[in-house]
C-alpha cells in the first residue's frame, strides 16, 4: 500500500524552524486520571480536540487535519507549537474516536537534540502498554488503554496501522530509533489502544 509507505518514510520531522536550544529533559510528567475521567465515554464518533496521556504529557491540543495531495495524514507544522500538538486523520476518509470499528490515526513529532522535547520523545521515554491515553472532544472524554507498542522499519507497510475494519482503536505514530541523518529516522514506533470505561482512577 503506497499510502502506507509514504507515511512510515515521510514522518521526519527535523526541528522546528523557530527552534530554540532546550534543557535535556523531555518528560512534561502528565498527572494521573482521576476516576471521573473514564467514567462514563463517548456515545459515538466525536472531533478530539485533546489528549492526557496517564504519568506522561499533559494535555496538548489535537489538530484536525485533511490529507496532503499523496492522500497521506498530514502532520503538525515543525514549529515550537507543532512539536506539542498531535495531529488527527481526518480524512476525507478518517475515522473519527468513538467509531465502532477501525483505527483513528495520530501521529507527533519526535525531534534530536537541542531541539527536542516533543511529543514523541515524551512518549518513546514512558508510554507503554497498560498506560491510558484520554482524548478529549466538546463535552466527551474517551478514555484508550495502550494494548501493544512495536517498532517497524521506516520504509515499512504495517498494514495494521491502517485498519479500516477491526475492533475501534487509535494508533499513534512517531519516528523513533536511529537517526542517520537530518530528516532520516530509520524506524517509526506505533502504539495500539482500545477503548475503555471505569470508575477507578486511571494511573
Amino acid at each position: 500500500m503506497a499510502v502506507a509507505v509514504v507515511l512510515l518514510i515521510a514522518l521526519t520531522g527535523e526541528g522546528p524552524v523557530d527552534a530554540k536550544p532546550a534543557p535535556p529533559q523531555t518528560v512534561r510528567g502528565g498527572a494521573a486520571l482521576t476516576a471521573r475521567t473514564c467514567a462514563v465515554g463517548a456515545s459515538g464518533p466525536f472531533t478530539p480536540t485533546g489528549v492526557t496521556i496517564a504519568g506522561v504529557i499533559t494535555p496538548a491540543p489535537v489538530l484536525a487535519l485533511p490529507r496532503d495531495g499523496r492522500g497521506v495524514p498530514d502532520v503538525a507544522p515543525l514549529t515550537i507549537a507543532g512539536m506539542h500538538e498531535f495531529a488527527w486523520d481526518k480524512g476525507p476518509v478518517g475515522i473519527m474516536p468513538g467509531s465502532s470499528k477501525g483505527n483513528a490515526l495520530f501521529n507527533a513529532h519526535t525531534w534530536p537534540w537541542p531541539a527536542g522535547g516533543a511529543l514523541g520523545n515524551d512518549m518513546l521515554l514512558r508510554l507503554r502498554p497498560g498506560k491510558v491515553i484520554a482524548l478529549h472532544g466538546d463535552g466527551v472524554t474517551q478514555c484508550y488503554r495502550v494494548t501493544k507498542q512495536i517498532q517497524v522499519p521506516a520504509e515499512s507497510n504495517y498494514g495494521d496501522f491502517w485498519d479500516r475494519s477491526g475492533p475501534p482503536q487509535i494508533a499513534i505514530i512517531v519516528c523513533s530509533g536511529v537517526r542517520a541523518g537530518p530528516g532520516n529516522w530509520l524506524s517509526r514506533t506505533i502504539w495500539f489502544a482500545s477503548p475503555f470505561t471505569s470508575a477507578e482512577p486511571a494511573l
